[in-house]
């Protein structure tokens, strides 16, 4: 049978007077079968311990400065509930972990103030309540096997959410009241730290971001999402984000099963490029189709599928050589899905001044220099003018691998 316990005045615990506060300033451990709750605030002080392996039912505030608030044990146990009628603040200058954690406050737009570093390594239930993350030292972390659930318009977090683990995961973000999820696909190693947040109405984004490739037809925007991870890491993930009525743009949702795709703006060209889409009509969802070439910010929009190759390869047909860092050069989208690739161009002669295979966007590229096995005057600056490019790969479907080859022409101009 359970225990049940107020905390008011008991062991290492002591009421904080006037201010209505609950202070643990020594060794304070919730065991398996207990529950208690505090009405107060509850603040762990500094060299403190509080570890919960039981339930926990806090209906104020959570203030960590303690050397450890989490569970005991190296297996993740315990429940803690955050059940307040107004804003509940987590803060504190130590880390604050829990294993399972439910949000449920019914207070409009903001009930959960995240003020510092809180890690969930079990499940969190989003029962009610809108949690924000806020300031430069707060952070909220899901570790390797966490997950979150029940999450809604109603209960979602506003703000950053990190996840670290191989596991795919579903980040329970949003903005403004809307519940926004973005989802990834299982990383590679156990460390692999991957964030994202989402954000609305963000005017003044877009207008700093506002170029296009040349397939992207119509960009959405009222809405983006972070998606990144630290340079340290490595894995790649797939990316699946979804539409809603309320918040994507109607004229993106005429056709979406034909050109609706996920686009990922590239810091380095300074435009939105295509990564591809699997719609989920049902689902309302457009997924990668492969991991992204990229990370950062992302959002959806209609891309020219007509103008597509097998595979969504898309070749532009410009190089501008000036370093000025836009088409500086030969462009062709998704290639590197096809490693054994071929690109040749020649000039309007029919020599061929240029020649590779595994052709890609990272150095193994045409920047307008003469290059290849029978090319003469290797390495020199071509003259501006109108080329002639060739473009094979392998492509494998349902119905086999054929050899796809494109032609056409491609403009240079030279410095």
């Amino acid at each position: 049978m359970k225990q049940y316990k107020t905390l008011l005045i008991a062991f290492a615990l002591s009421y904080a007077g006037t201010h209505a506060q609950t202070v643990n300033k020594g060794d304070f451990y919730i065991s398996p079968d207990a529950v208690v709750s505090s009405k107060y605030s509850l603040e762990n002080k500094t060299a403190a311990n509080f570890r919960n392996n039981g339930t926990l039912i806090l209906e104020d505030d959570l203030i960590n400065n303690g050397d450890f608030f989490d569970y005991k044990g190296n297996t993740a146990q315990g429940k803690t509930l955050l059940k307040g009628s107004k804003l509940q603040t987590l803060k504190g200058s130590s880390i604050t972990m829990f294993n399972d954690l439910e949000l449920f406050n019914p207070t409009a737009d903001k009930a959960f103030a995240i003020e510092n570093t809180v890690v969930v390594a079990g499940e969190m239930t989003f029962s009610e309540g809108i949690a924000h993350v806020t300031g430069n030292e707060a952070s909220l972390t899901f570790l390797n096997d966490a997950t979150a659930i029940q999450v809604k318009d109603i209960s979602h977090v506003q703000g950053q959410v990190d996840k670290e683990g191989k596991t795919a995961f579903v980040f329970p973000v949003g903005d403004d009241g809307y519940y926004r999820k973005a989802e990834i696909s299982a990383p590679a190693q156990e460390k692999d730290l991957f964030k994202s947040r989402y954000e609305l109405d963000n005017t003044q984004f877009f207008v700093s971001r506002n170029n296009t490739a040349g397939i992207i037809e119509k960009l959405n925007t009222r809405e983006y999402w972070l998606v990144n991870r630290p340079d340290n890491v490595t894995s790649d993930v797939i990316l699946t984000l979804t539409w809603d009525e309320r918040t994507t743009p109607a004229d993106l949702l005429v056709d979406p099963v034909k050109d609706l795709h996920i686009l990922r703006w590239d810091a380095d060209l300074q435009l939105w490029v295509d990564e591809g889409g699997i719609v989920d009509v049902d689902a309302k969802s457009v997924t990668t189709p492969t991991s992204v070439k990229g990370y950062g910010f992302f959002t959806l929009g209609t891309v020219d599928t007509d103008s597509m190759l097998d595979g969504g390869v898309v070749i532009y047909t410009l190089v501008s050589a000036n370093g000025d860092g836009k088409n500086d050069f030969f462009r062709i989208d998704n290639i590197d899905r096809f490693p054994g690739n071929k690109v040749e161009i020649y000039n309007r002669w029919g020599v061929q001044v240029y020649e590779t295979t595994n052709y890609n966007s990272r150095g193994n590229v045409f920047t307008g220099k003469s290059d290849g096995r029978g090319t003469i005057n290797k390495g020199e600056d071509l003259p501006t003018g109108t080329y002639y490019y060739v473009v094979t790969y392998d492509y494998k479907d349902q119905s086999g691998t054929r050899a796809i080859k494109k032609a056409g022409y491609l403009h240079l101009e030279a410095n």
